[in-house]
Formats: structure tokens, sequence, C-alpha cells
């Protein structure tokens, strides 16, 4: 890592790449200041404590994956809306073929903090993020009750992430087609003729 970088920023890094792969828990404080060249006084002089410094490795973890990797790619890839919602499955499906796929942070730090933790709680929000995209897809593609939708592919790409972190590499692949059996389910119902 640069040198040049400000302590908070290795900091924010380091905890970004061992929590990413390993979890909040696995990773303790000392092995952060010493993977980020700084003194733990440094540490808690940026953040007030372990759990803040989770709570901001959740925040950059959803600008980077959740809006920069993946919002961006969903629109950029992805023709009409319909094909967009379907896209979300693509994209999960190389992410899981990823050799280094340590599966989702946010999943990992509700289970391992629960839901009533500060960082659980965060976690649920982020990961809620998703859903919030799903819905907009669904509302863009006309389809009736996108929040349900949205909840219901939620629910197929949380599974095809638990299924892909037991090596189901083919989880999102699975789930895509499940999907297009869920879309048929909320479609609009045409107008008589």
């Amino acid at each position: 890592m640069p040198s040049t970088h400000r302590p908070d920023e290795r900091l924010l890094e380091t905890a970004y790449e061992l929590f990413s792969a390993r979890g909040v828990r696995d990773v303790g404080v000392d092995e952060l200041v010493e993977r980020a060249g700084v003194a733990k006084a440094t540490l808690y002089r940026h953040f007030s404590s372990k759990d803040e410094l989770i709570l901001a490795f959740l925040q950059l973890r959803e600008e980077r994956w959740t809006t920069g990797w993946l919002e961006e790619s969903v629109r950029a890839r992805g023709g009409t809306p319909e094909e967009r919602l379907l896209t979300v499955f693509d994209l999960f499906d190389e992410w899981f073929r990823e050799p280094d796929y340590a599966g989702c942070p946010f999943i990992k730090v509700m289970v391992e903090m629960g839901p009533g933790h500060p960082a659980g709680a965060a976690s649920i929000e982020h990961m809620n993020t998703i859903r919030e995209l799903l819905a907009e897809l669904a509302t863009d593609a006309g389809f009736r009750d996108p929040d349900e939708l949205a909840l219901s592919l939620h629910l197929l790409l949380c599974g095809s992430i638990i299924q892909a972190s037991l090596g189901n590499a083919t989880a999102a692949e699975r789930a895509r087609h499940m999907t297009q059996a869920v879309l048929e389910e909320f479609r609009q119902p045409t107008a008589p003729s």
C-alpha cells in the first residue's frame, strides 16, 4: 500500500481488504494496525472504535461495490429494463466465479454481529439498497407490485450468495432461471382488446 495515503485511508483500505475476505470478527485491531502500518493510537484517533471502522467499511463497500460496480454495470449492460433485472444475476454469476470470491460482506457482518448491533443494522440497510435497485428496475420494466417483485428477486439473490459461499459457483445462473418464472408472475395483466 503506498505510503502517500493518509493514515485513515490506509486503515480503511486495510479494513476493506481484510473484512471483505475474512469477516469482521476474525480480524483483530492489532492485525489491522500492523497491516496498515500505523500505531493503535492512530486507529483510535480516526475511528473511535473498531465498530466505527466496520461502519466506515460497510459504507465504502456500498459505494464501491453496490453503486460503483453493480448499479453502473447493470445500467451499462442491460438493454431494456427487464434485461437489466436479469443482468443483476449475470453480474452475480461473474462475481461468484471470481477466484477470490469470499461471500457478501453485508451478509457476513449481519450474521456475525446480529441485526441488533449497529454494524448488523447497517448491513441490513446496505442490503436493502440492492432490493431498492431491484424495485426501481421492476418499476421501470412496468411490472405490477414492483416492491413485492423486488423482495422475491432479493430472496433469490441472497440465496444464491449463500449457495456460492458453499461452493456452488453456478448459483446465480440457477437463480436467473428461477427469476424468469418469478417475472412471469408479476407481469401486468394485458388489457382486453
